[in-house]
């Protein structure tokens, strides 16, 4: 008997035209380094009496669908992840094409999702994924990857694939080695990490159904909110945080082969931090912030690739 194994793991994924109903074609095969997504259904505990100390049979709960994904930013595919956060993007170029996706749209794609282990043989199909929050980390090395969280309407599962057959694909992976920060049009100096996180705060419509599942989820007010870590070597975040000033801060990527990513907080807002003098090594900030909508700019953020 066969046994699965995350290495024979494969995931497709098409956008659907009808919330809840995955597409009949045009799925695309994704990458990813590994995904939570599933559903379940729990059990309710039998509370009635005067049948003795054993308990009767167990109710079915509600069937909750969701998880996360954690994926690649690669030139290649990350495109649908940006789509399925922001919504449809504004594209210009003819090859190459540059899609800019704009925050606020009160119109999201859904997704379906399936996720095989052939050796089982085991295809789950996920229907009415929303993206619920999508982010990633930027440091000095090691991969670089974002994390796509999900809400699903439910999950069907089938013996052979109903994706069809996928097309290979061409990965450009963008790394952190290639990744900068920007403050203003400027370089941010002495900068450690970051994190950036993006939220549609998805609101699950519950509503009764026989099947247990949600009618949907729709998206309310936005959130662009991460944190930086800085090397303390100056009072200018500091200052900027006591002054409660804006700034804009451009997280970007560029490959050698011109592919970019670049990902624009065009209002940021930055606590006031505690700066702490823990040993003799270096000293560092932290500062939680916030992106807000832009006046000048007519939105929160900019994601261009």
């Amino acid at each position: 008997m066969a046994r699965a194994q995350g290495a024979r793991a494969q995931m497709a994924l098409g956008f659907e035209t009808t919330y809840g109903t995955p597409p009949a074609g045009g799925f695309i095969r994704m990458p990813f380094a590994s995904t939570t997504l599933g559903a379940e259904q729990p059990l309710i505990d039998n509370e009635l009496l005067g049948f003795g100390r054993d308990p009767l049979a167990p109710i079915r709960d509600a069937v909750t669908a969701d998880g996360d994904v954690v994926v690649p930013i690669d030139a290649e595919t990350f495109w649908i992840w940006l789509r399925a956060a922001f919504g449809a993007p504004a594209t210009t170029g003819t090859g190459p094409y540059v899609h800019a996706f704009t925050s606020g749209s009160f119109s999201l794609p859904s997704l379906a999702i399936e996720v095989g282990m052939p050796e089982v043989p085991r295809f789950a199909m996920y229907s009415g994924c929303m993206l619920d929050q999508l982010s990633f980390r930027m440091q000095r090395s090691g991969q670089l990857q974002a994390t796509a969280s999900l809400v699903a309407q439910g999950e069907a599962r089938a013996t052979a694939s109903a994706a069809g057959a996928l097309a290979a694909l061409n990965l450009r992976r963008f790394g952190n080695f290639n990744g900068a920060i920007r403050r203003d049009s400027a370089q941010l100096a002495n900068l450690v990490s970051a994190e950036i996180t993006y939220a549609n705060t998805l609101d699950r419509i519950e509503t009764i159904r026989s099947d247990g599942r949600i009618d949907g989820a729709d998206p309310s007010v936005a959130a662009l909110t991460g944190q930086i870590e800085t090397r303390f070597a100056d009072e200018t975040l500091v200052e900027q945080a006591a002054n409660g000033t804006p700034c804009e801060l451009v997280f970007a990527f560029t490959l050698a082969s011109g592919e970019a990513l670049e990902l624009i907080a065009h209002e940021v807002y930055l606590p006031r931090p505690r700066v702490e003098i823990s040993g003799p090594q270096g000293v560092q900030a932290s500062f939680d912030w916030q992106a807000a909508l832009s006046s000048t700019a007519g939105v929160m953020c900019t994601a261009t690739l």
